[in-house]
């Protein structure tokens, strides 16, 4: 599917690269633990992830787009 990944994120097929955008249950054991997992199957499928805090998006968009930039 078209802009969608394995994960939860947002696919781009010509940069191959998954952005995701973290909520406050990625930061718990489990979701750290569920993440890495995730990140693992992406990273073998030669699929970059990058990963940022929602809360980065919402006031540090800026920072946010040049992490993104930076890795096309």
């Amino acid at each position: 599917m078209e802009g969608r990944s394995p994960s939860n994120g947002v696919y781009c097929p010509k940069a191959n690269v998954v952005i995701e955008l973290d909520g406050g249950q990625h930061y718990s054991e489990t979701g750290k633990a569920k993440d890495r997992t995730r990140d693992d199957v992406l990273t073998e499928m030669g699929i970059k992830v990058l990963r940022f805090s929602d809360k980065d998006a919402f006031e540090n968009i800026g920072g946010v787009m040049e992490g993104i930039w930076s890795c096309l």
